[in-house]
């Protein structure tokens, strides 16, 4: 019997973290949420929608046996974490929206560590689709 193929995309431990098995992740991409970011207060005040990817390591053995919301994280739930970070307070640079998200996710969920990448759309208008940036963070951080 022939293996399925692999996805493209498999999830990797970040550099410098170690797993005692396999590493499980929990993917949500492409949430859209409004932000009041940009180095201007002009910019900030349109806030306008940015788009984010979230990776959350998380061991999926029991929900994927017993079949219970309960037991894994509620999209729902971590889609409210990430709206409200967005949405309250004014954040200058992408790179303060990511970290001020991880942490909060990493202290209202269990989870190992989180990726997130966010994207900022047309930035410079005409000359540049979207800019952002990906970080992992972990409790150790």
């Amino acid at each position: 019997m022939q293996r399925p193929a692999q996805r493209e995309r498999t999830t990797k431990v970040p550099e410098g973290k170690s797993t005692g098995g396999p590493v499980d992740a929990i993917l949500l991409e492409n949430l859209q949420v409004p932000a009041a970011l940009g180095v201007t207060a002009g910019e900030r005040a349109l806030r306008r929608p940015v788009r984010i990817d979230l990776e959350i390591a998380r061991s999926l053995v029991a929900s994927g046996r017993s079949d219970r919301l309960e037991e894994t994280l509620d999209y729902g739930a971590v889609y409210r974490v990430v709206e409200t970070v967005a949405r309250e307070g004014e954040h200058h640079l992408v790179e303060a929206l990511g970290e001020r998200i991880a942490a909060a996710l990493l202290a209202e969920f269990e989870m190992e560590w989180v990726t997130i990448t966010i994207r900022k759309s047309r930035p410079l208008a005409g000359v540049l689709d979207s800019a952002g940036i990906r970080m992992t963070r972990s409790r150790e951080d």
